[in-house]
């Protein structure tokens, strides 16, 4: 184990995985394509989220602790499952029209509390145009986290608890994206009065539940593990990993990261379909069964830690001082 990313020379192995499947299963590409269904989820979600927080604001008024239990027990996977919706919008795998799919982002932020739709879109996007590369992808820990937490496992922990900002921190290291456009600004100001109307019906009880919703669904839950098994890997051989646990099926299929990187195109309720079709592509590969599993292995495994991912040549190059 030396204090330094996986680094391996090569070509991305979802380029060259991908053609090779349609050779050999030409049938896979009628899986490309969209799902509208996707967008009366969203409403469907969105409005649960809604209402439980109004209940939990008006049955428990100012009883933070009703609401982390509730965020904990229900709120993370529907604000996951929300997650998930942004992800689709932004391969724009839901609708045709580029206008529709970012109205989905919209709505689907909303009891996210913290706005991040489209930054997401644009930074997620990098991630698969330079996956695996330290300046184009910022799915990669800044160098600086890895040397801060190190192999302590109260320190990977603190950095589950804080994830979602540390995400943040990384926009400073790659090619930049435009957080103040138009649709950005509708994102913004959305989510800050659907915050403002959640607080005139609920109280701070139902924003505080909102909010520990997106937290859990990000960081210190088993659904935190999620960020940890698409690309943190022991086999140095493989840039990514798939879940295929039960959790999938309310986490819209998000586990199925291997066969997504493969096909983006695709949308989450096909790729079960995409692994069944090519058994001899994904059956090799390593693969996840437990999130919660793998939570505390990342935690108190010393061969899990930030510097566990694989690093590969950069196209991009490392911004001016």
């Amino acid at each position: 184990m030396t204090d330094d990313f996986l680094r391996l020379d090569g070509v991305d192995p979802h380029r060259l995985r991908a053609p090779a499947i349609l050779a050999a299963h030409p049938d896979a590409r009628e899986l490309i394509g969209r799902n509208p269904w996707t967008a009366a989820i969203t409403l469907a979600i969105v409005g649960g989220q809604t209402a439980v927080a109004i209940l939990i604001g008006r049955w428990f008024p100012g009883a933070w602790w009703a609401a982390l239990i509730a965020a904990a027990c229900i709120g993370a996977f529907a604000n996951h499952a929300l997650y998930v919706v942004v992800h689709d919008a932004t391969h724009s795998v839901i609708f045709r029209s580029a206008w529709a799919n970012r109205l989905v982002l919209v709505l689907a932020d909303l009891p996210n509390i913290m706005p991040g739709s489209m930054a997401f879109r644009g930074y997620h996007l990098l991630h698969h145009s330079n996956r695996s590369q330290y300046y184009g992808d910022p799915d990669i820990p800044n160098v600086w986290e890895a040397r801060l937490v190190r192999n302590i496992w109260w320190r990977k922990a603190l950095w589950l608890m804080v994830f979602p900002w540390l995400q943040v921190a990384r926009i400073v290291r790659v090619p930049r994206i435009a957080l103040f456009d138009a649709w950005a600004l509708i994102n913004y100001a959305t989510c800050a009065a659907y915050a403002v109307a959640i607080w005139m019906l609920a109280g701070w009880t139902g924003v505080i539940y909102l909010f520990a919703s997106f937290w859990f669904a990000t960081g210190p839950h088993p659904l935190g593990a999620r960020w940890i098994s698409e690309h943190y890997v022991l086999n140095p051989g493989h840039d990514t990993s798939s879940y295929y646990g039960p959790l999938n099926r309310i986490a819209l299929n998000i586990g199925y990261h291997n066969e997504h990187h493969d096909f983006p195109r695709i949308p989450w309720n096909r790729l079960p379909r995409l692994r069944a079709m090519a058994p001899e592509f994904y059956d090799p590969l390593p693969a996840h069964e437990s999130w919660s599993k793998l939570f505390f292995n990342f935690i108190f495994d010393s061969r899990y830690w930030l510097y566990s991912r694989v690093v590969r040549p950069d196209h991009a190059t490392a911004p001016a001082e």
